[in-house]
């Protein structure tokens, strides 16, 4: 594992992460990023047909024990920012064919707070590329 990567949490510590997750999504605080340097994003969401509410569901599922790791921003002006990485396996329909598939799909996200609100960030959501290493599995 990357010596950037951090797994030094409890699952209490991640269990609070999954909470401002959902409370973001609940309270529609959350963005996917579907611009166009983030092609991996814009070639999974069409493939799978996922739309606002099918990404928003499926981010609701994630859970504890897809977290990975985190690793902090690198991105000039952003580097004060923890990216946490997910994978969860989901099942999804290819968008031609409607055929079941279960696909490890790798999350990686940030949660800002604006103006004393936090907002949930989906900087990746793709299928899972590279090798990971769970922290409670």
């Amino acid at each position: 594992m990357s010596p950037y990567y951090n797994q030094n949490y409890t699952k209490e510590d991640i269990d609070r992460i999954i909470g401002t997750i959902r409370h973001c999504l609940k309270n529609n605080r959350y963005i996917v990023s579907l611009n166009k340097n983030r092609p991996e994003n814009l070639k999974f969401v069409k493939t799978y047909g996922l739309g606002k509410d099918e990404r928003k569901n499926a981010l609701m599922q994630i859970q504890t024990e897809d977290f990975c790791h985190t690793l902090n921003n690198i991105k000039p002006g952003y580097e004060h920012e923890i990216l946490y990485v997910f994978v969860h396996q989901f099942k999804l329909f290819e968008k031609i064919g409607e055929k079941e598939k279960i696909v490890d799909v790798y999350v990686k996200f940030n949660i800002i707070d604006l103006q004393g609100e936090k907002e949930f960030v989906a900087i990746s959501f793709h299928r899972l590329n590279k090798k990971v290493d769970y922290l409670f599995r």
